[in-house]
């Protein structure tokens, strides 16, 4: 163990921790949008249902998210600060202009989201979910150029030992960003629709077949068919963009160790062991040509070899192998998952054959493992750089950190993080586990002067909803106290 591999355990696993929070708060966000514009247009009760239910979901982890970002961030100055002298004149203002526009549009119009409809009005209410939801896009926006830009870094020049912005734009629109923003955006879209849909089945599986439960399981089906295709093309395309930037990273995912001969094309290997020591990937189980077709659209096309790279050069074959395939095998469940609905729909029989609820049930949270696995594959794959090309991971780390200090932090960390998120975690699902009501009292139904809650976003949630047998928080004094 040395400080610099306690560092990447430490920042692996607050991120790790972070980025599910967001990524549901993209999701559900977007959905709140949906469901109160369904509830606008049609005046059926049963979207604004869901959409009070699903916010104290929404609540929760936004408030995780934003607690788990900030202590995140400021692993750069500690255990990071040789990256941010390098690299923080561009890093630094674009995690600025994420606070500038969308959490200061999320902070804005968040209070009047959760606690304002009947105070402000249905229009103005609605005008709050959008620009909430569209300060999470926004916010995602921000935080992938930053990191795609530390992937294929281009618009800047090194200056003294130090990078320097000269193209805003080029650093802003390189060449990885639009594939991974559509590809974190779409998948933070699915992963929430598995978890409608998961939540869905529970109660069906339970034997609650009322239009609320009905209604969130048909539309994140829906959801599921539209938007996992598009991510396999998004994937897809992002692969083309990781062959021509990092070659590296996709010899390493693929478990490529030598060039083929001209002419025979490159065999996909769906199953083995790459070994970085042997230099071989052991037990591989191939398939002839199909890796040039899918990786190239040829059926003879080349790709780089490992071992065209030097030995210090090479991402962890070992582990990118594996998350990379584990992140295409649940999405390729995803699409089975969303085919089946269809047929099962067309059937008339959705909601009632029970070993697709169990499959749904299941997929609940594959959505998040799916997006953990992604990320893993390409930071772990942009190793040893932490600026691809330009500065190696070991030149990054804090000098002055020992082991016992970095040591000491990550096992604070590890405790503090399992039972601050493991509370909150099961908190919301306690929530998901109650399931929507019928003109649940909150916000459609407390005037001014009634039913207030804390202007804070984990109030948005009801207390003690295990207690509460009918689901309803219990009315808080006049002006708010919290308990």
């Amino acid at each position: 163990m040395t400080a610099l591999l306690l560092a990447r355990i430490q920042f692996g696993f607050t991120i790790s921790f972070h980025i599910v929070f967001p990524a549901l708060t993209i999701g559900l966000a977007s959905y709140l949008a949906v469901l109160e514009a369904l509830w606008l247009r049609t005046g059926r009760r049963v979207y604004l249902d869901l959409y009070q239910f699903w916010l104290k979901v929404f609540a929760v982890a936004f408030g995780m998210g934003v607690v788990s970002g900030l202590v995140m961030a400021y692993q750069f100055g500690t255990n990071w600060s040789a990256f941010s002298r390098f690299a923080g004149s561009i890093t630094g203002p674009l995690l600025a202009y994420e606070v500038l526009t969308a959490f200061f549009l999320e902070a804005g119009f968040l209070g009047v989201m959760l606690f304002g409809l009947k105070r402000v009005g249905p229009g103005l209410h609605f005008t709050a979910t959008v620009a909430v939801a569209l300060g999470t896009l926004l916010s995602a926006t921000w935080i992938l150029a930053s990191n795609s830009w530390m992937h294929t870094p281009q618009g800047h020049a090194v200056v003294d030992g130090r990078v320097v912005p000269v193209d805003w734009l080029k650093v802003i629109f390189n060449p990885s960003f639009p594939y991974r923003l559509l590809h974190m955006v779409v998948a933070a879209y699915i992963a929430t629709a598995l978890l409608v849909g998961g939540a869905a089945a529970w109660h069906l599986l339970r034997g609650r077949e009322d239009g609320r439960v009905r209604t969130m399981f048909s539309m994140a089906l829906w959801m599921l068919l539209l938007a996992a295709p598009i991510q396999a093309v998004i994937g897809d395309q992002h692969g083309l963009n990781t062959l021509e930037h990092q070659p590296a990273k996709l010899a390493a995912i693929e478990g490529h160790w030598e060039r083929t001969a001209e002419g025979e094309g490159v065999p996909l290997i769906l199953f083995g062991w790459p070994d970085m020591q042997a230099e071989t990937t052991r037990f591989a189980v191939e398939l002839p040509r199909v890796g040039s077709l899918l990786l190239t659209h040829s059926w003879s096309g080349q790709i780089p070899a490992l071992k065209d790279f030097a030995p210090e050069d090479r991402p962890n074959a070992t582990v990118v192998f594996w998350t990379f395939r584990l992140m295409v095998g649940l999405g390729l469940l995803t699409i089975a998952l969303a085919m089946c609905g269809l047929l099962l729909r067309r059937r008339g029989r959705v909601y009632a054959t029970r070993w697709f609820l169990r499959f749904a049930l299941l997929m609940s949270p594959m959505g998040l493992v799916a997006i953990l696995a992604g990320w893993f594959t390409t930071e772990i794959g942009r190793q040893p750089w932490v600026v691809y090309g330009l500065m190696r991971t070991a030149d990054a780390v804090s000098p002055q950190h020992g082991v016992a200090e970095v040591g000491f932090t990550l096992v604070l960390f590890v405790g503090v993080y399992l039972a601050v998120f493991g509370a909150g975690t099961a908190y919301g699902l306690r929530i998901i586990g109650k399931g929507p009501e019928a003109g649940e009292p909150g916000m459609a139904e407390g005037g001014p002067g009634r039913d207030r809650h804390p202007m804070r976003p984990l109030s948005a949630a009801p207390e003690g909803v295990d207690e509460q047998g009918d689901g309803a928080a219990p009315e808080a004094p006049a002006g708010g106290g919290a308990r």
